[in-house]
């Protein structure tokens, strides 16, 4: 996997991260640098520890269905990224329904407290591991690719908050969608250049 490919599947992974810090900063009265570092660092920290997670699940049987870690790979990119335009989408019907921001997942979006950022930075990271499985079937550097995707994470989470208080809402939807498109293209590149390789 190349560093390019890595880099759009962490922004693409992002996504969900920056639409919920979006709403963060939407909800704050005042911008304050310690509250982007505090929100960047709990979406950073998770997304970095989910795909390490996810890959130490795929690695256990990575080589016993080696034949089929294609299509493994592409349904699960393919399934996480369609996840996320459908989303994006009802967040956007939402908002033309004249709904506030908040959805489920970002209940209590003014608060940074421990329990908030935990339950947040989990429901926004689940997509990480099944993208760690992945990982495992791709034969990708677990380590650099955690690290590298928690490091994208932490400055587009951070910057969120500081969109979110200064524009408003309107990013958070677009940008979901747009992380979705992107899974689902890697998820499509990664299958026809393994049935490429087999014509």
């Amino acid at each position: 996997m190349t560093i390019l490919e890595l880099f759009l599947i962490a922004v693409g992974l992002s996504m969900d991260a920056f639409a919920v810090s979006v709403c963060k900063g939407l909800a704050m009265p005042k911008l304050k640098a310690r509250s982007m570092l505090i929100i960047g660092a709990w979406f950073g920290g998770f997304q970095a520890l989910m795909p390490v997670l996810g890959w130490l699940l795929g690695a256990g049987f990575s080589g016993k269905i080696q034949k089929v870690d294609h299509w493994i790979a592409f349904i699960l990119l393919a399934l996480v990224g369609g996840n996320m335009i459908r989303e994006a989408i009802g967040e956007a019907k939402r908002n033309r329904d004249g709904c506030d921001c908040a959805s489920d997942k970002t209940a209590d979006k003014a608060q940074t407290d421990v329990k908030t950022m935990f339950m947040l930075a989990v429901a926004t990271s689940i997509d990480a591991l099944a993208v760690g499985v992945t990982f495992a079937f791709l034969n990708v550097n677990i380590i650099e690719a955690a690290l590298f995707i928690g490091i994208i994470t932490f400055t587009i989470s951070a910057a969120g908050v500081y969109v979110g208080h200064r524009f408003g809402e309107r990013w958070s939807y677009r940008a979901e969608f747009a992380g979705g498109a992107v899974l689902c293209i890697l998820a499509l590149k990664i299958l026809i250049q393994h049935l490429a390789e087999h014509v």
